[in-house]
């Protein structure tokens, strides 16, 4: 039997996070908290149910995930519609989600076997072979599940199928080089140079991180680099020259392209369906003015040799 992971997304026809067009898989669990993050859902490595009060029926003309959950007083409701789940006493037995007619609660999460999860990636083997395409491993945090994807990447590459680990790379070097053998091309992110500030907006301190950089640098995959570009956390001049002396001094130049991403506000409802406080709720910028300033930074790190662009489409 092939070992199983916990997935929380499947996309097919990714054009953004590696070559050519591909079927990327979102892995549950991270051990960073960034306070950006538009991806809550992946952050616990556990399944987790997730509530949207605009899609609840009512406690009166429907009660079935009240009438399935084998305890009382976990779901709460809120002028008889579902608001929010006990997350202390639920122990994600899932009744209440099988039981739901309108999909007002959600199943964040699904165990899958490396052979259940070939059999969606072959799907559309067809546009990797035409495309250059192939498979990307995202999350969360993937290398938290590190014998599941080094089980998948190695049945991709003996069916001929383009691998890409996308990763924070927040991990001991042991479970990385599981996964190495198997991996054609990596993405990864530096979030901040200075180590004060990155455990302050992520929860962890970034030592580690970039010791794994600097590690890659000797392996044969090929690395893109990212910048999510978070106003006033990141995007002061000090923190870019650093991000440019760390990837030339450092790194080598064994960098693919170097990617700036613009901050979005995206993910609010699922954290709220989670329970969980968005921690950029005050954040606003100008649009037209935040992305002119990702331009000028694309610019800077260009003229140091870096080759460098705004957003995850890669341009030949």
């Amino acid at each position: 039997m092939s070992r199983q992971g916990i997935i929380f997304n499947i996309q097919r026809f990714t054009i953004h996070d590696g070559p050519g067009i591909r079927t990327e898989l979102f892995l549950k669990g991270c051990p960073l908290r960034c306070d950006w993050c538009s991806n809550p859902e992946s952050q616990m490595a556990s399944i987790q149910l997730g509530v949207y009060k605009s899609k609840c029926i009512s406690r009166k003309k429907c009660g079935a995930c009240e009438k399935a959950c084998p305890e009382e007083g976990i779901l709460n409701f809120t002028r008889g519609k579902l608001t929010s789940i006990d997350r202390s006493k639920c122990t994600n037995c899932l009744a209440c989600y099988n039981a739901c007619p309108s999909d007002a609660i959600k199943q964040w999460g699904k165990p899958m076997s490396v052979e259940e999860c070939l059999k969606e990636i072959r799907k559309d083997k067809g546009y990797y072979d035409r495309s250059g395409g192939g498979v990307t491993i995202s999350g969360g945090e993937p290398l938290i599940q590190s014998d599941f994807v080094a089980e998948l990447f190695k049945a991709c590459k003996d069916e001929g199928i383009h691998t890409c680990l996308e990763s924070t790379f927040y991990a001991d070097w042991e479970e990385i080089e599981k996964i190495l053998p198997y991996t054609d091309i990596i993405i990864s992110d530096i979030k901040h140079m200075d180590i004060n500030i990155h455990k302050k907006y992520t929860g962890v301190h970034n030592t580690r991180i970039l010791e794994n950089l600097k590690r890659l640098t000797t392996e044969e995959c090929e690395l893109i680099l990212r910048v999510p570009i978070i106003p006033n956390v990141n995007d002061d001049m000090d923190n870019i020259k650093a991000t440019a002396d760390f990837i030339l001094d450092e790194l080598g130049g064994h960098v693919r392209v170097l990617q700036l991403l613009s901050f979005m506000r995206l993910g609010e409802e699922k954290y709220l369906s989670l329970g969980m406080p968005y921690k950029m709720e005050d954040v606003r910028v100008n649009r037209r003015s935040f992305q002119k300033r990702i331009n000028e930074l694309a610019d800077y790190f260009n003229s140091r040799g870096i080759h460098c662009q705004v957003g995850t489409k890669e341009k030949q």
